[in-house]
């Protein structure tokens, strides 16, 4: 072997870009993206967020048009780790695409955000149910037979009870980069995980993730 190689194995490159559907159980605008630290009653974070996949890669695998669903207990902060994790995918995703997604998500194959997020915390379980999303800009919202839903509105002025429209920006935004923000109400349960709140946080994003340079 020359000076020139080397014997490190390369890295499968991925890439994803979508929309997320993001619900949590802050107070509507999340201070995790301000002071990083929740505003829930406990000091958790407990969150769903719905993914759709426009376009999407993994080596050679297509990962374009999947729909995915992640269900997260923090019992703190995030980046104070600890958390579970359970993930749903229809069932027509296949073990190929599954075992892509896995790598990505836990951040095995590395790339933000899932290399940070990845390491805060561990899979709980893998849930087989259609995730269907219906996608209305703040009016949207999810849903997963079986296991729950949620569903998003506007912020509203308090004076007039007119839309509110709120978006926050995040020039080192690592998960999204602009955040339109309403509030929202969830409800889901799967492997023994029950998360249930209402008129809480949530924001609707575009995503760009990759591991490639």
């Amino acid at each position: 072997m020359s000076a020139t190689q080397s014997s490190a194995p390369s890295t499968t490159a991925w890439r994803l870009t979508g929309r997320g559907y993001e619900f949590c159980n802050c107070q509507p605008g999340c201070t995790c993206n301000f002071s990083g630290f929740p505003t829930s009653p406990d000091g958790s974070c407990k969150a769903a967020v719905a993914n759709h996949i426009d376009e999407g890669h993994c080596g050679d695998v297509d990962l374009s048009g999947i729909n995915a669903l992640a269900i997260i207990d923090w019992p703190k902060a995030i980046h104070d780790g600890g958390g579970k994790a359970i993930f749903v995918v229809p069932p027509e995703v296949t073990d190929e695409q599954l075992g892509c997604l896995a790598q990505i998500y836990t951040g095995q194959l590395g790339g933000l955000p899932w290399s940070i997020l990845g390491t805060t915390y561990e899979v709980a379980g893998v849930v087989r149910a259609a995730v269907e999303i219906d996608d209305n800009g703040l009016h949207s919202g999810f849903h997963v037979p079986g296991v729950g839903e949620g569903r998003g509105t506007m912020l509203k002025n308090p004076v007039t009870g007119e839309e509110h429209g709120v978006a926050i920006e995040l020039d080192t935004g690592f998960i999204w980069k602009r955040g339109d923000c309403g509030q929202g109400t969830f409800d889901v349960k799967a492997e023994g995980m029950h998360l249930s709140f209402k008129d809480s946080n949530w924001i609707l994003y575009d995503f760009d993730w990759s591991n490639e340079e």
